[in-house]
């Protein structure tokens, strides 16, 4: 994909300084197009065809990055926080500084989260029109039974004002404290742990697996990432 672009912007948008600070660095310059100086922080720059440097430093330009992230707890699934760690945080070798969390885990949840700026293909995911699966596993306080895999399967009536989708609950096993897969199409507040509320249970631990056909990497510990492979991506999209 190429566009024009001032070449101010093109440099801010790769994160190689604020608008500013990269105006300063051409009027100096310190700024090369396709092997030439430039001091004119309105040239206009074509993406995926000139060819700038910073420092000597080749700024190639990306329209959309695709980061797994593996969310740990304690972490939030947002862009920024004043007092708290988020997930964009965890993202330190993007090139975009546009990126946001696909959707919203807990706070204490753990597990797949896809980060990217492709506001379209996180439209798709998200609509509650295309029913994406979403796959958790979950260890709960209380026996989980076959009356609730049924209750589940057929809507569950979560509260005066929300009536959850069928879902597909597995056990795992079975005890004071059972372990359950569960597969999800919504993706509202604290939906999981407000469903096994809704029978009696406590969700003491949270991990989502997947998110349609985006399956969580294993090798992947909470808090590291990757970027998301073309095959995966084609998959999604």
């Amino acid at each position: 994909m190429k566009e024009l672009m001032r070449l101010d912007k093109y440099l801010a948008d790769m994160g190689a300084g604020t608008r500013s600070e990269v105006k300063l660095f051409i009027k100096k310059g310190r700024v090369q197009v396709n092997n030439e100086v430039v001091t004119d922080a309105n040239r206009k720059i074509e993406t995926g065809s000139d060819i700038v440097c910073l420092d000597g430093r080749d700024i190639s330009y990306v329209h959309y990055e695709y980061f797994m992230l593996n969310k740990p707890a304690g972490v939030l699934s947002a862009t920024e926080d004043k007092r708290a760690e988020t997930v964009i945080d965890l993202i330190t070798t993007s090139k975009r500084k546009d990126l946001f969390p696909v959707g919203r885990l807990d706070k204490d949840t753990e597990g797949l989260l896809l980060i990217t700026n492709d506001g379209a293909l996180t439209h798709s995911l998200l609509s509650p029109k295309k029913h994406v699966d979403k796959k958790y596993y979950a260890k709960v306080e209380g026996v989980v039974t076959e009356e609730d895999i049924e209750l589940f399967s057929k809507g569950l009536q979560v509260d005066d004002e929300f009536l959850a989708m069928p879902a597909k609950l597995t056990i795992l096993s079975q005890g004071e404290l059972s372990e359950i897969i569960l597969i999800i199409q919504e993706g509202k507040f604290h939906q999981v742990k407000r469903m096994f509320e809704a029978v009696g249970k406590t969700v003491v631990y949270l991990k989502r697996l997947s998110m349609g056909s985006l399956q969580l990497d294993e090798s992947l510990q909470p808090g590291e990432y990757r970027e998301v492979t073309e095959e995966e991506l084609a998959l999604l999209r």
